[in-house]
């Protein structure tokens, strides 16, 4: 049998290794180890780890790479951020927006991450960013699965025209309703709007990603609503609450009660780590919260938990630079998932499970699946976060996209190894 690749001697995820990959026509055919084929292109992975590619559930590709526009966020907080955009927005240009995010889908491929979520303001009547993330969605097709969430970011109820404003956007093809019930002026307004916003969806057969209970506050309910929501309406399953940070806030014996609510209706939770460690807690003097939602309890409750990038070199957040496994290395450290089962649990929440909260089809590393996955340098999942590995290959339905040299340090030490490359021994 001839293929077109194999990718031999592989270490898998989950701890397999010697496993052959064989690819046809885009298309992974056989995973095993000592494949009997042959094929037009062989690379041997020496024993490194091979991933299924990236997946970050949750960014603003809109805002992305804006930073300094139209001035820096001094105080580098949530509201200061919130007010920048909202200076910025009269001032963008659909071109800017595209060249921005298109750097980003550059950055993005060379990374490994080729799936993203993107949420989109919608609340500038002109809908500039919304056409514009539609053209670049068209434009990286080949290389990235883009995935668009109307996202009223001034309040679906307390911006003017929003609700109007979020439909024309869906019905230009964007593909998620999204909401931020916590900005809305009331706590009653906030409810309201997760349950328009979730009938919407519904009518539409459309998925839910709603900002929710992105505060300090633990009286914010919006995540139960949204679960009540989901329930009420047969959503079961394509309903998802990003940031969650006030559940870190919330009364212990209340938190007992809503996760199993999260978990009947099938909500899965998106967590931002780099964000929401940045962002929270910016009230308090000592203790001082970590802000980042629960992340453990949540996935022992069984509710799938996912890690977003959220922010990349814009209003609210200076740094970041496409890298899920930074993302994954702060929500390792910040939710203290330091076992061996929580290290990979923190691995699968920048592959595996938001592949399956974007609901991608022929996602992973098994026959029949695209052939899209990455060459990491690294010997294991956990290795992988600890190095924030290089991707020294990057494959999308078996064409290589991307490449990097695996890094290694010279040493000028007597009676030492002349280069050192950071892996374990």
């Amino acid at each position: 049998m001839l293929l077109d690749l194999i990718v031999c001697h592989c270490t898998l995820p989950d701890g397999r290794d010697n496993i052959d990959i064989g690819v046809q026509d885009g298309r992974i055919v056989a995973l095993q180890p000592a494949l009997p084929a042959h094929a037009a292109q062989v690379v041997d992975a020496g024993g490194l780890l091979v991933s299924p590619p990236f997946v970050d559930a949750h960014f603003h590709m809109d805002s992305t790479l804006s930073y300094g526009l139209p001035r820096v966020n001094e105080s580098g907080t949530l509201l200061e951020g919130i007010a920048l955009w909202g200076e910025l927005k009269p001032l963008l240009t659909q071109e800017a927006i595209v060249e921005r995010a298109l750097a980003y889908c550059d950055w993005a491929v060379a990374r490994g991450l080729l799936a993203i979520r993107s949420h989109v303001d919608v609340c500038d009547p002109r809908l500039l960013a919304t056409e514009a993330l539609l053209h670049v969605r068209d434009r990286v097709k080949p290389w990235i699965d883009l995935q668009l969430v109307a996202f009223p970011q001034d309040g679906l109820l307390r911006a003017p025209g929003a609700r109007d404003n979020l439909v024309r956007a869906l019905d230009m093809g964007v593909d998620v309703v999204g909401g931020i019930p916590h900005f809305e002026r009331t706590m009653g307004d906030g409810g309201d709007s997760v349950r328009w916003l979730c009938e919407l969806a519904a009518g539409r057969g459309l998925r839910v990603d709603m900002h929710c209970d992105e505060s300090d506050d633990p009286l914010s309910r919006h995540i139960e609503t949204l679960a009540y929501e989901t329930q009420r309406l047969g959503l079961h399953g394509r309903v998802t609450g990003s940031h969650l940070t006030s559940m870190h806030s919330m009364d212990n014996y209340y938190v007992s009660k809503l996760l199993p609510l999260m978990r009947e209706a099938g909500v899965s939770a998106i967590a931002n780590p780099l964000i929401n460690i940045t962002l929270q807690g910016r009230h308090d003097s000592y203790p001082r919260r970590r802000g980042m939602t629960r992340v453990p309890e949540m996935l022992a409750a069984g509710i799938p938990v996912a890690f977003g990038q959220d922010c990349c070199m814009d209003p609210w957040y200076s740094l970041g630079s496409g890298d899920m496994l930074e993302v994954a290395h702060m929500g390792l450290h910040v939710a203290q998932m330091t076992s061996q089962d929580a290290m990979r649990q923190c691995f699968e929440a920048v592959t595996t499970t938001p592949a399956r909260i974007l609901g991608l089809e022929n996602y992973g590393l098994h026959p029949g699946a695209n052939a899209d996955f990455v060459l990491l340098h690294a010997r294991s999942a956990a290795e992988a976060i600890r190095l924030r590995a290089a991707r020294l290959k990057v494959w999308r339905r078996g064409q290589l996209i991307a490449s990097s040299p695996a890094p290694q340090a010279a040493l000028h030490l007597q009676g030492r190894p002349a280069s050192v490359t950071f892996l374990q021994p």
